[in-house]
């Protein structure tokens, strides 16, 4: 099949509403506990980093899980997958909107993530299979369209919910959902799709499990007081399993991750490229529902809608994105969509302060949208451009990692940053007061924890800890609105050193296209003939 030809499925608008219905129920799961962190923060009493750890938690049950299950879509049927991933996706969310503490909130979130880790890969994985050439293009960029704006509605969903509901309403958000595109995929889905007879590396599978959850915990631990030693050995079990995976891929005769396909140009440049861009779509949603709720003093409902220019502008934006892609080639529109990130984020750093009109949050969350929107549709189109039909589950797996690693990353990160700069403010501003130490731990804990110890207080004081905790997180965000900006002229730089231009890239991925074809596919496993009765 040659990469020009346009082919679509039968019934390919079902087909593809299927596949987009499933995907929506793990971008809602991303999305929903932004919103509700400030509820939940007061009902818990959490720390700064519990609620790292609850909002990150779904990318990091997903990160960690999406390249195993994508090898084992690839095998035993993606559909089968698929609809296990729906399953499962019911209990998480009712354990998590009855969890009766922060910890098995957590655990909840995971397990969430699991959940989409089994679902979310098969969609991508099935759209490469199934479409090509431009049709594919078209598919993919509403694929990602869709999936982007449905990440940022669900702040204000579960804003409405928690005007009337408690805080766990928001966890039950996606059972609707799940329900109606379990019902789609059962009858639109096709069964098997150029599905591989490889055996999975199981080994494989569970160093990278182990690899991505140690490395986004250790980043989630390291501003935490007193967990120098366990930040260290999660960072070295990072790191250790990090080797392992790689001796393991080089040497597995069925690799989970084929190292040839993913030294490509058009494939780890494109990965490493919408890793950053991803997640700074989800870093600037974690950061800015509690800046809306925590220092301007919105509501839930406000909150959510404060999003939505990034909806709009990534929805408007992502279908130009493809022929953008078609015409100039995927590095010119990446670029495009760095030049617009890095616009939202100085936006942020530089206007995002205490009353501040509605516009410039707004100014913000678009240019995000539209860099969103740029660059998402070429991040993922190179990575299933540059690996064949067999190897699609590990495509899949790697585009699901630039949005749930990605995410996990930036908001590990701006949330380590985030809890340091705001425990650093609110310490410097408590010396030489005479609070005792464990109302300084209290204050310094986090926003949510400062404002339930200013409610003991008369109104005269609780307006000064406020006022002093609203300071205190100024002085955090900022820190990670600079680690954001930072990461984003990184990847630019990336992508203008390292990727193709146009025509290269087109020669390129014809070049790997011939290679994969002419690879030798490997015989179906055939059961032993039975025995004859004796």
């Amino acid at each position: 099949m040659s990469a020009t030809e346009n082919n679509v499925p039968a019934r390919a608008g079902l087909v593809l509403g299927s596949l987009i219905a499933v995907a929506a129920v793990a971008n809602l799961g991303l999305a929903v506990a932004n919103v509700a962190l400030p509820s939940i923060g007061e009902h818990f009493d959490a720390s700064q980093t519990s609620l790292n750890l609850i909002a990150v938690g779904y990318s990091l049950g997903l990160a960690a899980s999406v390249l195993y299950f994508g090898a084992i879509g690839d095998r035993y049927g993606r559909k089968l997958l698929l609809i296990g991933g729906m399953l499962l996706t019911i209990p998480a969310d009712c354990l998590a909107a009855w969890a009766p503490n922060e910890y098995i909130l957590i655990v909840a979130r995971i397990l969430g993530g699991l959940a989409a880790g089994m679902a979310y890969p098969t969609t991508l994985a099935l759209i490469t299979a199934l479409w090509s050439g431009a049709a594919r293009t078209r598919a993919i960029a509403l694929w990602a369209a869709t999936g982007g704006a449905i990440s940022s509605l669900g702040p204000l969903c579960s804003g409405i919910l928690l005007e009337h509901f408690w805080w766990g309403s928001v966890f039950l958000l996606t059972l609707p959902l799940s329900m109606i595109a379990l019902l789609l995929a059962l009858k639109f889905v096709p069964a098997h799709v150029n599905e591989t007879t490889e055996p999975v590396d199981n080994m494989g599978g569970v160093l990278s499990i182990f690899m991505v959850g140690a490395l986004i915990l250790g980043i989630n631990f390291a501003p935490v007081p007193n967990e120098t030693t366990l930040t260290i050995s999660l960072f070295l079990v990072a790191a250790a399993t990090l080797v392992g995976f790689f001796v393991r891929q080089r040497r597995a005769p069925n690799p989970l991750y084929h190292l040839p396909s993913a030294a490509r140009p058009t494939f780890w440049v494109a990965a490493c490229a919408g890793l950053i861009v991803f997640g700074s779509l989800m870093g600037a949603m974690f950061i800015g529902q509690q800046f809306l709720q925590n220092v301007l003093g919105y509501s839930t409902v406000d909150a959510g809608l404060a999003i939505l220019p990034a909806a709009a502008c990534m929805v408007v934006v992502a279908p130009r994105s493809a022929k953008l892609v078609e015409r100039n080639g995927a590095r010119q529109t990446l670029l495009s969509g760095y030049v617009f990130v890095l616009l939202g984020f100085l936006t942020m750093l530089l206007l995002w302060k205490e009353d501040i009109s509605y516009w410039k949050v707004g100014l913000g969350y678009a240019f995000v949208g539209i860099g969103v929107g740029l660059a998402g549709t070429p991040a993922s189109h190179s990575l299933t451009g540059s690996v064949s039909v067999r190897r699609v589950g590990m495509a899949s797996g790697t585009a699901d990692l630039q949005r749930d690693l990605g995410g996990a990353i930036m908001q590990s990160i701006f949330g380590a940053l985030l809890t340091a700069g705001y425990a650093t403010a609110a310490g410097a501003e408590l010396a030489g007061q005479n609070a005792s130490s464990q109302t300084q731990a209290e204050l310094t804990k986090s926003f949510a924890s400062a404002a339930d110890t200013a409610a003991r207080y008369p109104t005269s004081v609780q307006d000064n800890i406020i006022a002093g905790a609203k300071t205190a997180f100024l002085q955090g965000d900022q820190w990670a609105y600079a680690a954001g900006i930072v990461a984003v002229l990184l990847g630019a730089a990336l992508v203008w050193l390292k990727f193709p231009k146009r025509d290269e890239e087109r020669r390129l991925l014809a070049e790997y296209q011939a290679e994969d074809a002419a690879e030798p596919v490997p015989a179906p496993e055939v059961a032993p003939d039975p025995q004859p009765a004796t």
